[in-house]
C-alpha cells in the first residue's frame, strides 16, 4: 500500500506564505484524487482542496482564491500553496489520497502567528 508524508509546515507571519509537500512511496497515479484537509485544535477535521487525475480542482471557502494544489506524478508528489496566511490558517494539514484504498499522511503542522 502507497504511504503519504506531509513536509513544509512551520512558522509563518500572517500575510505570508508556505509550500507544502505530499510525498507517496509509489505511484501517485493509483490514486485517482488527491485531497488536502486541516484539523484545528478543539474543530473537525476540515477540506481544503483536491485534485482529480484528470486535473479538476476543488477548494473548500477557507482555500479559494489563496491556496492552489497541484501534482507532480513523475516525482509521485503532491502540493498545497498557501498565500496570504493568516492565523485562523493555524492547524495540522493532511494530505489524503483516494484510490483502491484511502491514504491518510501523519500531517504536517502550519502555524499563523507574529
Amino acid at each position: 500500500q502507497v504511504q503519504l508524508v506531509e513536509s513544509g509546515g512551520g512558522l509563518v507571519q500572517p500575510g505570508g506564505s508556505l509550500r507544502l509537500s505530499c510525498a507517496a512511496s509509489g505511484s501517485i497515479a493509483s490514486f485517482h484524487t488527491m485531497r488536502w484537509y486541516r484539523q484545528a485544535p478543539g474543530k473537525q477535521r476540515e477540506f481544503i482542496a483536491l485534485l482529480t487525475s484528470g486535473g479538476s480542482t476543488r477548494y473548500g471557502d477557507s482555500a479559494k482564491g489563496r491556496f492552489t494544489i497541484a501534482r507532480d506524478n513523475a516525482k509521485n508528489m503532491v502540493f498545497l500553496q498557501m498565500n496570504s496566511l493568516k492565523p485562523e490558517d493555524t492547524a495540522v494539514y493532511y494530505c489524503n489520497g483516494l484510490g483502491s484504498f484511502d491514504v491518510w499522511g501523519p500531517g504536517t503542522q502550519v502555524t499563523v502567528s507574529s
